[in-house]
């Protein structure tokens, strides 16, 4: 049979074997916790390639509509004007000039 000191020193060993493991992962996670919650925050203050890509996207998207819109009331305008409307003709010249300030922006 195994002496009773015996057995609680084996177990001092081992729990002293368990806890030092656990000493050390707690240290490491103590020492680069700093270095993780900077890098989080990093990424949250940068704009990754793929969400500057779905801006850029987004706002030639917007461009496109905005020129459609253009266009079209200059071809309604530009008709109006040709049935002899001044006040048309006006607005005509107007998104026309407007369709091409979009165009230089490009």
């Amino acid at each position: 049979m195994i002496s009773r000191p015996l057995v609680a020193s084996a177990t001092a060993l081992a729990c002293s074997a368990l806890l030092s493991g656990c000493l050390v992962r707690t240290a490491a996670d103590v020492v680069t916790a700093p270095v993780r919650v900077v890098g989080k925050g990093v990424d949250w203050a940068t704009t990754s390639q793929s969400e500057a890509d779905e801006k850029r996207g987004r706002d030639m998207r917007h461009r496109e509509e905005r020129l459609g819109k253009l266009d079209r009331e200059y071809r309604r305008h530009r008709e109006q004007c040709s049935r002899g409307d001044e006040e048309a003709c006006e607005r005509a010249r107007e998104d026309y000039a407007e369709i091409e300030d979009q165009r230089s922006d490009w």
